[in-house]
């Protein structure tokens, strides 16, 4: 049994907490910044109520033995906040956000678990979690990734141990890359059928994999097909995170799905200038 912490829940965030109360091995906490209600996800699986604790002041929290960090990576400066109460020195800490820069964004004051995870998920006008497929996520090869792993044990999540994160992590950023048309157009993933925008996104995935690259992942030529040929093959009417917040008029996540392409792009000489006016336009 261990005690974990969740700070942040929303979709993520609330899936993670979810999977973990299935184990029933836990003792769990969600970590807000506003008083729960009633948290209902929907999963493949079946409808979980959760039961956990809300705490909403860090200064309440004390330590535990896991610390999940799934806010937006806007609001990592928040999530610090709650580290400092949630954490001693046995506390190990598990980022689980968008973008490549889990480690830097909490540099040099915290030691973390970075986590790719890969399950589309929606929170409704009412609250509830849509969760739409089973939750899968990857981590590390370690001995912080195997304790990890083993949370989730009973649960209907999978984690993957991986010896190569840094093509994982740029797989993952090369599918989050071609969200953006979504959240430019205001339009749920169904936008991506249209032939023009279909190419567009290839365009912007190819731009992912050449900075990928660059940056050390194994990722081969024909990874855009897939990432388009998959979106196509979904739900026409899911909505990535990046175009909720843009719908519900919240800070984006822009700099750490499509920026973080430009910036690294400029590091390498690589030009990105399909990634540089999407954040551009999203940040006008």
């Amino acid at each position: 049994m261990a005690r974990v912490a969740v700070v942040g829940v929303g979709a993520i965030g609330s899936v993670l907490a979810g999977q973990l109360e299935t184990t029933g091995a836990h003792e769990l906490v969600l970590c807000t910044r506003r008083p729960l209600s009633q948290l209902t996800i929907e999963t493949p699986d079946g409808v979980i109520r959760m039961k956990a604790p809300n705490l909403t002041d860090p200064a309440e929290a004390t330590p535990f033995d896991w610390v999940m960090v799934a806010t937006k990576v806007y609001d990592c400066a928040g999530a610090k906040l709650w580290l400092n109460q949630l954490c001693d020195a046995k506390t190990q800490i598990a980022v689980v956000q968008n973008g490549v820069e889990h480690r830097e964004n909490f540099a040099p004051e915290w030691d973390v678990l970075p986590v790719i995870v890969d399950v589309p998920t929606e929170r409704r006008d009412d609250g509830s979690i849509l969760q739409r497929s089973r939750a899968i996520m990857r981590v590390e090869t370690t001995s912080a990734g195997w304790a990890f792993a083993e949370l989730f044990a009973g649960s209907e999540a999978r984690v993957e141990l991986i010896k190569d994160f840094v093509t994982a992590a740029w797989s993952k950023l090369c599918v989050n890359s071609a969200g953006v048309i979504s959240a430019l157009t205001s339009k749920p993933a169904g936008v991506l059928r249209d032939e023009a925008l279909g190419e567009l996104a290839l365009g912007i995935i190819a731009e992912c994999v050449a900075v990928g690259r660059a940056e050390g992942a194994k990722l081969d030529d024909a990874i855009g097909e897939r990432i388009l040929a998959s979106i196509r093959s979904g739900p026409p009417e899911a909505i990535n995170s990046l175009t909720a917040d843009r719908l519900a008029g919240r800070p984006m996540e822009v700099d750490a799905r499509n920026g973080v392409i430009v910036r690294r792009g400029e590091k390498h000489g690589i030009p990105t200038p399909l990634n540089r006016m999407a954040v551009a336009l999203l940040r006008a």
